[in-house]
């Protein structure tokens, strides 16, 4: 069970995050899933996480998540990524920069069966925000 969910955890960047299938998001999480650090405007549920993802891709349509590590335990998963694209739309209200961008992060997903029933990710928006411009200062 627990490389199975790994596995789900893989298959979701890639399918739906890399090649932006967003509509099949459900197939990873449940209607009713939980977002436990939602995006500031991110709706409850998988209606608010699609949301999300398409505003996501909008901004960033060339982005590619890449899994660096994961461990899972009982019925979670933490994946450690990095994700890389270019700030083609608007972000946050930040117009396009053209900007190609480099992201690590890690999210912890829990699972109820075979789909997800909560997650939590935790990225580096700050040093996001630096390269995109948004802020003073480069990331390390």
């Amino acid at each position: 069970m627990l490389e199975q969910n790994k596995a789900i955890v893989k298959e979701f960047l890639y399918r739906v995050l890399s090649l932006g299938d967003i509509a099949a998001t459900g197939d990873y999480f449940h209607t009713d899933m939980v977002e436990e650090v939602p995006l500031p405007g991110q709706g409850p549920g998988l209606a608010g996480l699609k949301e999300t993802l398409v505003a996501l891709r909008l901004a960033f349509p060339d982005m590619r998540w890449d899994v660096e590590e994961q461990i899972a335990e009982d019925n979670r998963v933490l994946t450690r990524f990095v994700w890389h694209g270019t700030h083609q739309g608007t972000f946050f209200g930040i117009p396009p920069t053209q900007r190609s961008v480099r992201v690590s992060g890690m999210v912890i997903d829990r699972f109820e069966g075979a789909k997800v029933k909560s997650t939590r990710i935790l990225m580096d928006t700050l040093g996001l925000m630096q390269q995109l411009g948004a802020l003073p200062g480069s990331p390390t």
